[in-house]
């Protein structure tokens, strides 16, 4: 089915993690964990500590991630509500650093003869490292193919009305618990992750994220909200954007807050780098502090969230 405008299909370009199924790089499997971790901080021996320590947060939950099922859970519900509301198109993920790779997906989509794709990038704030590097994994995709392939990509959606309400939503289910007081005395803390800061200086991403949180909070109605930085490389040779996470928590039991709430919403689903570095180490120096810690879930496939895209993804199709 294509539209006034020609789309045919719809592509969730996101991150990926390790799923079940050797990737036959070695003789002897270190484990897929290991394996999609060295494919992110390459095979130098100088990052040999960093991939042991990361492949070990995978390992602690099991050894793979549940990243790639819920992204696709993500493609279903789009392309679900899409149909629902009358716009009958195919909705597609690939991975930047597991299989399906993007790479696989988009040859899989020009043998289908698909010819103009609509891209989403699963990342809710643009920085080099997320925006620019998905695109140009799929410029370079496209070019290994023999097709007249093209692609066109959703605007950023940070501040919209739907991901917003999906943020606050979680935020009260996950504080539904609390009194008034409860919820009035804690901090809100929203995290994203930790970039380079010679990458924040040249992309929008802190800004991105710094408005995301101001206008989440207001909806939500708190007067005070705080940010910061999570999953980062432990002793890198540079500076990366503060505060960490576990270094804010701890200043905040100095100053006498009693619990915190956190809302980690430079995420789109509740993948390792968030229930390994929030759930368990987060919650660890919180609970090292005496401190109450919550925390919200990602939007995942929030209602709203996935109604917001389908809403983005209906005006571009329909527009001539």
């Amino acid at each position: 089915m294509t539209f006034p405008n020609g789309f045919d299909s719809i592509l969730l370009i996101a991150f990926g993690g390790p799923t079940p199924g050797c990737c036959t790089k070695y003789d002897a499997c270190p484990g897929e964990a290991h394996c999609f971790v060295e494919g992110i901080v390459g095979t130098s021996a100088s990052q040999a500590d960093r991939l042991r320590e990361v492949a070990n947060h995978y390992t602690a939950l099991g050894g793979f991630s549940p990243f790639n099922g819920l992204t696709f859970k993500q493609a279903r519900a789009l392309e679900t509500t899409l149909k629902n509301g009358g716009i009958d198109i195919p909705v597609y993920a690939g991975f930047r650093h597991w299989t399906p790779y993007i790479r696989e997906v988009i040859s899989a989509m020009g043998e289908k003869k698909h010819r103009r794709i609509l891209g989403i990038i699963m990342a809710p704030h643009q920085s080099k490292v997320s925006w620019d590097w998905y695109q140009q994994t799929v410029r370079e995709a496209i070019d290994a193919i023999d097709a007249q392939l093209t692609i066109s990509y959703l605007d950023p959606w940070y501040t919209n009305p739907g991901y917003i309400q999906a943020i606050t939503n979680e935020i009260k289910v996950a504080c539904q618990h609390l009194s008034k007081d409860g919820f009035d005395n804690a901090s809100l803390i929203f995290t994203a992750h930790a970039v380079p800061q010679s990458v924040a200086k040249t992309s929008p991403y802190i800004q991105q994220f710094a408005e995301t949180a101001r206008v989440a909070a207001t909806l939500i109605g708190k007067k005070d909200h705080n940010l910061a930085y999570q999953s980062q490389a432990e002793n890198a040779k540079f500076p990366w954007t503060q505060p960490d996470i576990n270094d804010l928590i701890r200043e905040k039991k100095q100053a006498g807050v009693s619990g915190v709430i956190v809302s980690p919403i430079g995420f789109l689903c509740d993948h390792v780098e968030v229930l390994y570095d929030l759930d368990i180490e987060a919650r660890t120096t919180a609970e090292e502090c005496g401190m109450r810690f919550i925390r919200a879930k990602t939007v995942g496939d929030h209602p709203e969230f996935i109604s917001m895209l389908a809403a983005l993804v209906r005006e571009r199709c329909i527009k001539v």
